[in-house]
């Protein structure tokens, strides 16, 4: 992972997985939910309009193969998108996994209940899955 200066409540909640040309990509710790999150590396960007045309376009592509690696690595039922930044302004991309059973099916995951840590060797396991097949992709 990058030296980039990451939001310290993002850095509190995940797992780093690896870089990608543009985005960090992290694991929220929550056994809830499949949950990664993409952090662009450029300093003081909180909107998608504050990126420049290129790097806008780089992180289309990394969201798309974010989305695939979800889809392989939790064979959910839908993937959801979001980049909201209301609690952390720092410009991040959530591509959550969700499921028709999951907790918070069919409404939105932020704000549903509180985050469960993945214990130590699952979240270990799923870090090491999800690099795999950021290398594969």
């Amino acid at each position: 992972m990058s030296d980039f200066p990451l939001d310290p409540r993002l850095a509190a909640d995940t797992l780093a997985v690896g870089d990608l040309p543009l985005c960090s990509v992290l694991l929220l710790d929550d056994a809830r939910f499949p949950w990664l999150v993409l952090v662009p590396r450029r300093e003081g960007v909180s909107e998608l309009t504050d990126l420049s045309p290129e790097d806008a376009a780089t992180l289309m592509q990394e969201t798309r193969i974010a989305v695939g690696v979800m889809q392989a690595l939790a064979k959910p039922d839908k993937v959801n998108v979001g980049a909201l930044g209301n609690v952390v302004a720092q410009m991040h991309v959530h591509v959550v996994g969700r499921f028709l059973s999951d907790p918070a099916w069919p409404g939105p995951v932020w704000g549903h209940g509180s985050r469960t840590p993945y214990p130590p060797h699952a979240a270990a396991q799923l870090v090491e899955r999800a690099r795999a097949l950021f290398a594969d992709a």
